[in-house]
């Protein structure tokens, strides 16, 4: 498994999960895609996440939220 793409620092945008190497917030994926935006809209608007950190980040928080469902 690739290692995660969220970052949490509390020097980086007051410790909020950000993606890796990036001050951008994993929320504002998740507030992009419940908007009924593309992927493509999000990514165009923050060009420091790459196409493949969203997709990890998407896998990453499916993995999680399975992996509690079956505890």
């Amino acid at each position: 498994m690739k290692p995660s793409v969220i970052a949490i620092d509390p020097e980086i945008m007051s410790g909020a999960p950000c993606f890796v190497g990036t001050r951008v917030p994993i929320q504002a994926l998740f507030d992009y895609l419940n908007g009924g935006h593309p992927l493509a809209d999000f990514l165009e608007d923050f060009p420091s996440v790459s196409e493949d950190q969203a997709h990890q980040l998407l896998t990453e928080a499916r993995e999680r939220l399975l992996a509690v469902a079956e505890d």
